[in-house]
Formats: structure tokens, sequence, C-alpha cells
């Protein structure tokens, strides 16, 4: 039957069953059932039914028109015979099926496949999938891993004369005022509902009036939960600026014995254009219901024993729609969550899978065969002779992790996390000197040709006066220059090579890889580092970050991974001070003389801005545009001095020209975007304002301090926001203010953001965790991964768990590399 009619039967069937109950003594609890019954069998007849099924409807219709003038005995007679006709239509014979059903697609239970389409599903229709394809909901597996967000306890709502402020409440009322309120030069909408006992006020101070009058129009039964205070001008309770997801409306369905809506505990969805609470609900009831056993499977038994979990079908729906008798779980305490069977299951799958896809790939990695590296460590001697400096002792103890890796009878796979400034080019080189001792090449991969060109420069001072052949390939170069490089590379003239994308083009042949260093590897999408090194034979791999990045997310985004840590600073680095100001004239006029006095030293200043000018986004007030400030600091402020200016939209030539001539103090103060987030080091650059702080993210601004800081001088950096900041705004600028250990600052960034958003999920290969959460749910994370390293070390490909293998290949880039299981 076609799914959207189905439903619409369903939902005439629904109160005529709530009406019968009881002996039928539940006839005068809904209001306006005629209305109903009209208004369901329109929609119907909307949709163009078949002949017989649209006369059926017609006398639905009219058999409601004098429903309300008969006695209660018609009243009866009236709701059995629309009942029974309802059972009738629902049962239609496979003729009427595929008249309803003209694309003759299959329908919610007919197949069991968890990638199905979800505009076939009972409910949705190719219009709400549309709706759904926002937020990325494409397949039945997809809607059964969209979770709530939270949950509301509906067993027993209080009344509102019984809550108080402070307490977040749901109650229930009917709206008896509907409209715009002016108070003084401020507008708000403003909607009062009672519930019998007393009044609750609801405001919104940004709104769209249309759908507002619409929704909430006096006589409409709502449900509304939120932050209860209180207006002591008007002297009633209040929620203000409700979510659409905290308030939906009631219709006279709600009120069944088996709402989903009521009487139990209730599932609160993200929302999006197009859906509803309600709408969702009976969506996921039905897909949860038709399709979760699919998963019945995927947890071993073995596993589900020791670690206390439910079935993974059992899960899926408990998490959608808890038992009565349960406890309210809230989403965002790692306790109430692990105390949750079903809940803890949810987040122990997806950890679970990822980390067996590590292991597999660690399996994977074990079966290769490295090439022999049997440096006698000539040219690193050099090297370390000439150096004007000692290396610290985490970078000589790093240094030696690499070269037992490389002369092990497996290939390297090491991520190097060191600070800004902790010296990883160094180490990297050295390990570089040790792979062309060896006979082969080593490669370079820097995410920017700022970058990419400040590590050719270095390395090329570093082996001044060694006979070793040192090439750079990038997209800025001439097509003749680019020709004779990759000349170079295939020809093995070129020993040590550095580039950004370019290296990972067709035409670049390597004669003989021995080493792959990707530097900020977390700009690089998994199949670019993945070409680089399939470049080569079984290559050794060195990834760093000058990000830190917490154990949990590296645990989850590295785990084929051997970690190295530089967590010591060359001596002789001062320490950087950071300052809070809030951007107006007298800290201005402050800050500048800060900076004046740092030129009148010798010393260099960076301005940091979030946009390039003005015409980016015109209508954003009070933000600094990097073009207008260094006008402005040229003219007005700096004139003795020379400002320069530094963004994207420059060429290569240019952002070089400026990047020399500041390094050179010729440019004595820059004004830039964070194009320096990544770049030249400046040893006299001594001090830096960030406009706009509470624009950036916190290991953003952690990067861009790190540009200062780098040379023997106490430094600097100035965090200006354009306002009074709270919240998630201001726990990072205070931790930016309270310490410069970058790992306790990416734990808190961490914390603030989630996993998503700290490094970029889709281009750092990050699994996509629809419900397991990487700071929340750390116990359950540890919990399955030894659960799979005790696997995949007994059956190395899975051979025993077929089902589980299976899941794991159709899921593409579970980890870093992953696409690589075999």
């Amino acid at each position: 039957m076609h799914n959207e009619i189905s439903s619409l039967l369903g939902n005439l069937e629904k109160p005529l069953l709530f009406s019968s109950r009881n002996n039928y003594s539940n006839i005068y609890k809904i209001k306006n059932l005629p209305g109903l019954v009209e208004e369901i069998s329109l929609k119907i007849l909307s949709l163009n039914p078949p002949p017989d099924l649209k006369e059926s409807i017609e006398s639905i219709r009219k058999s409601f028109r004098s429903y309300e003038n008969q006695d209660y005995t018609n009243k009866i007679k009236a709701i059995q015979d629309t009942l029974k006709m309802i059972k009738k239509m629902k049962s239609a014979p496979p003729g009427n099926v595929k008249a309803l059903n003209p694309s003759n697609q299959p329908e919610a239970g007919s197949t069991k496949n968890l990638k199905d389409k979800i505009q076939y599903i009972k409910g949705i229709g190719p219009k709400l999938a549309k709706n759904f394809e926002r937020k990325e909901i494409r397949t039945i597996e997809d809607l059964l891993f969209y979770f709530p967000r939270k949950y509301e306890d509906r067993r027993k709502i209080k009344k509102i004369s019984t809550i108080n402020p402070g307490n977040r409440e749901t109650v229930t009322g009917e709206v008896i005022v509907s409209g715009i309120v002016k108070t003084g030069s401020r507008t708000l909408y403003n909607v009062i509902i009672n519930d019998g006992t007393s009044n609750l006020g609801i405001i919104w101070f940004r709104f769209n009036q249309k759908y507002l009058k619409n929704t909430y129009k006096k006589g409409t039964r709502v449900c509304i939960n939120g932050e209860i205070t209180y207006n002591r001008y008007e002297k009633i309770l209040q929620i203000i600026h409700p979510s659409p997801e905290d308030i939906e409306v009631i219709d006279s369905n709600d009120i069944l014995e088996e709402s989903l809506n009521f009487n139990r505990v209730v599932p609160i969805y993200p929302l999006t254009e197009g859906l509803r609470q309600k709408r969702l609900r009976s969506i996921l009831k039905n897909v949860s219901d038709n399709y979760s056993a699919l998963y019945s499977g995927l947890i071993p038994d073995e596993i589900r024993s020791s670690y206390d979990l439910v079935r993974l079908d059992t899960a899926i729906s408990k998490v959608h729609y808890p038992d009565n008798n349960a406890c309210v779980v809230d989403i965002g305490s790692s306790g109430s969550v692990y105390r949750s069977k079903p809940h803890r299951t949810i987040a122990f799958f997806e950890f679970f899978i990822m980390e067996l896809a590590v292991g597999l790939l660690k399996n994977e990695i074990r079966k290769k065969r490295s090439l022999p590296v049997n440096s006698k460590g000539n040219y690193e001697r050099m090297l370390k002779d000439s150096l004007p400096f000692e290396l610290t002792q985490a970078q000589k103890r790093v240094l030696e992790e690499i070269k037992d890796d490389m002369r092990n009878k497996h290939p390297m796979n090491r991520l190097l996390q060191g600070d800004v400034g902790s010296g990883k080019t160094i180490v990297a080189l050295l390990s570089m000197l040790n792979i062309v001792e060896s006979g082969y090449q080593a490669v370079l991969m820097a995410p920017t040709e700022i970058l990419a060109e400040q590590h050719f420069r270095s390395i090329s001072a570093y082996l001044d006066g060694m006979d070793i052949g040192i090439s750079i390939l990038k997209s800025g170069i001439t097509s003749k220059h680019k020709q004779k490089t990759n000349e170079d590379i295939r020809s093995g003239m070129s020993r040590i090579i550095v580039g950004t994308h370019a290296l990972i083009e067709d035409k670049v042949e390597f004669d003989k890889l021995g080493l792959v260093i990707v530097d900020e590897q977390h700009r690089f999408g998994v199949r670019q580092r993945s070409t680089l090194i399939n470049k080569g034979v079984n290559p050794h791999v060195l990834v760093m970050t000058a990000t830190p990045i917490p154990r949990t997310l590296a645990i989850s985004l590295y785990g084929d991974l051997d970690v190295s840590v530089i967590d010591q600073l060359p001596e002789g680095r001062k320490g950087i001070k950071t300052l809070l100001y809030r951007n107006n004239k007298t800290n201005r006029q402050k800050i500048y003389s800060t900076v004046e006095e740092e030129l009148k030293q010798g010393r260099q200043a960076y301005f940091v801005c979030p946009m390039i000018e003005s015409s980016e986004e015109s209508d954003i007030d009070g933000v600094s545009f990097a073009v207008e400030l260094a006008d402005d600091l040229q003219k007005n402020v700096f004139s003795d001095y020379e400002v320069g200016i530094l963004h994207g939209r420059m060429s290569s030539e240019e952002k070089d020209e400026t990047m020399n001539m500041f390094l050179g103090n010729s440019i004595n103060v820059l004004v830039s975007t964070t194009v320096i987030e990544v770049g030249v080091d400046v040893p006299n650059a001594t001090l830096m304002v960030i406009e706009n702080a509470e624009r950036f993210g916190l290991s953003q601004l952690h990067q861009l301090r790190g540009r200062i800081g780098r040379g023997n001088y106490v430094s600097k950096c100035i965090l200006m926001c354009s306002y009074r900041v709270s919240g998630d705004a201001a726990k990072k600028l205070k931790v930016m203010c309270d310490t410069s250990d970058g790992f306790v600052i990416a734990e808190e960034d961490l914390k603030i953001r989630g996993p998503g958003d700290f490094l970029g999920t889709k281009q750092s290969g990050m699994p996509e965790f629809k419900f397991a959460d990487l700071v929340r749910d750390y116990r359950i994370l540890t919990e399955s991964r030894k659960a799979a390293m005790d696997i995949t070390g007994r059956d190395t490909n899975l051979d025993n768990y077929p089902e589980l293998k299976k899941y794991i290949k159709s899921k593409k880039n579970i980890i870093s590399g992953s696409d690589h299981i075999s």
C-alpha cells in the first residue's frame, strides 16, 4: 500500500480505537472528532487513491458530518462502521496494492536491507526524504543510528502551579494568549499557556512572526520543556526562547494510551526543516521495530557476556524507546550513559568496529616487509656537529625510537607529536639522512606552499656543504621547472624532496622511496596520504603534527600508529605571556603603546584578523578586517614604521616576498589572517595581537600564538574581544591565558568543540560516530579497544567472525588508512 495513505489510515484509526476502549467510555474525551476525521480524509483524497478506496473515504466523511448531532448509540455505530472500513482498506487485495503503489518500490518490512533508501519507508516518501538528506540520512542504517539528543520524562507531567524557577521542567497547557509585545525599544513574541492550575509565559526575542502566529493559536495545546524563570514585572513563570525541539503542539492523537509522545520516557531528536518530533518518533519506531534485528549478531556473544552488554538490536530499540521503568538517561553524563546498558552497548559497538579496523590494519602492516635501512649514521653525525645547539633529551629519545623502527623488518608507522617550536623538523631531517645514506629517497609533504617553502629553505641551509640533492615540488612553479624536478625525482638525483599536494600527481614517480613524512597531517585526506605512500614499496611512514592530540583522540584517530611525543622545548626559549582585553578605545591605545615599546627595541609584531576585508561579510559588526586595519595602522598609529599585510588571496610570490621582508625586519608590523598559523619562523617577532579572539578556535589560537616566542626574548600575546564573552568562548580564552601547554589546551578544546570539529572529521579520516563520544565515553572506548585487540590478536583476519568482517569492509575510512584492509 502507498506509504503515505497507509500512514494516514493509521492516523485515522488511532482516535477511533481510543474512543472504543472501555466500552466506548472515551467517546467524549476527544475534542472535535469529526474535524479530525475530515482533515485526515481530505489528506488521503489529495493523494488520488484508487476508486474503491476513494469511495470508502467519502462514505466515512459523510457519516461523520452529522456525528455531533447523533445520540450515544449512533455515535458508537459510526465509530464501529468506520473501524471496519479502515481494516478492510488496510488489507486491500494485491490489485489495489499495485494501484496504491505505482512506483512498485518495496515497503518497510518487505525487504530487510540496511541500505534501503528511506523514501520507501512508511511515513516518509520522496519529499521528506530530501529533508532527511540535510542530516545526511539516506538509508535505513542512517535512520537507525539517528539517536535522540535527550529524553523527557512524561510519565507524570507536573502542573504549572507546582513548578519552581531554576529547574528544567516539562509542562503542558492550552494557549490563552499569543502575539507580539513591545517593551521599550524591544519587540518580542509572547505566548501564555494555562493547564487549569496556573499560567506559564513563553518568550521569543528572535522570531518568525508568521510561523509562531500560525503554530501557537489560541486554543492550541502544547507540551514544552525548558528552564523555568520568573518574570518579576509580569509576576509570571516563563520559559525564554525554547528551541524547536523543546516545544511541540499536542493534537487529539497524543492522548492515546499507546502514544509515543506521552505517558512514557520520550525521545527528543535533533530536528531539521520539515521534520517535527511526533513524526520523527513515529518513523523511528517503525524503522527500529522492522529493521533493528539486522544488527543482532554483530557483537559476539562472548564479548557481550564479558562486558555486560545487551544484544545490539535490543540496544537500538531501547535507545530510541526506553522501557517505562527505565531511568531517564542524561546523554551528556558519562556515568548516566555507562549505567544504561542499551546506551553503553551502542557506544561500545561504534568504538568496537573502529578498534577492530585498527587491529586488522596493524595485522596488515605486520605482514609487510620493510626496506633494509643500514645507515652508519655518517650524515647524522655531520649534521649534529654543525648545529649551533644541542638536541633536547626529548628529541634524542624520539630520534632513537624512529631509528629503531626503521631498522625493524616491518615498515615504520609512527606519529610524531610536538608542540609549536619543540623541534620536530630537525628530528625529521636526521631521520631522512639515515634513509638517504641507506640509498633511498625521503619525501616531506606539507599542507601549504608557505610551510613547504619554509621546510625547503631550512633543510637546504642545514645541509649546505653536503652532497645531497634536494628538490621542492609545488603548484606555483613553471611547467619547465616542474618537468626538470620530476625528472630529478624519477632518476634519483633528488634524494630529499619537499612539496605540497603536487607530490601525489600521477606524473610524479620516485626512484627508491624509503621514507614518507607528512607534516600537519590532519590537513590531508586519507586518500591523499595513501596515494603518496603507494608511490613507494612499503616505505617507512612518519606523520607529524604541531596540534597536540589528546590521548582519547589519538587512540581513535591513530590507533594503528606508534606515538612519539617531543614534550620539551629547546633551552633558551622564553615564555609567552597571554593577556585578554576587551576592545575599547582605552584598551586599544594601551595595546598600541605596548607594541610601540617593542618596536623601539628593534622587535616586531603581528596583528591577526579573522577576515581579509569588509566586502567578505559586510553585514557583520565589530569585526577587524586585515586590509582596513593595515591601512589604519600605517597611516594613524605606526607611521614611523613599515606595516605589511599577508592574506590568502595573495599569490605565492607575494606571500613569499612579504614573509622574507618580515623575516629581515624590513616590515616591522605584519597584519595577517590565519595564513601564518603554519608559516615561517621569525625569532625577532615578540608580540602578537589577535583581533576578535572569540571568533577563533582554541587550538587555532594556540597555533597562532606559537608564531611568537621563537627567539630568546620574552613575548606577549594579546587577545582582543569585541564584546564581553561568556560560555564556551569565555572558557577557551581563560584556558589560553592560564596555560601554554599544548596538550592541556587540546584536551580542553576537545571538551568544548567535540572530536568532529577538533580536527575536521572528513579531512582527518576521523570516524563519524553517531552516538559514541570520545570525551564522555572514554571508559567504554578503553573496554572496546581491549575486546577488539583480543579478537584481532587471536584471529588476524576475522575469519571466525564473517559478519563483523563484512560489516567493517562495508565502512569506508573507519580509521585513517582502513581502506587497505584485505
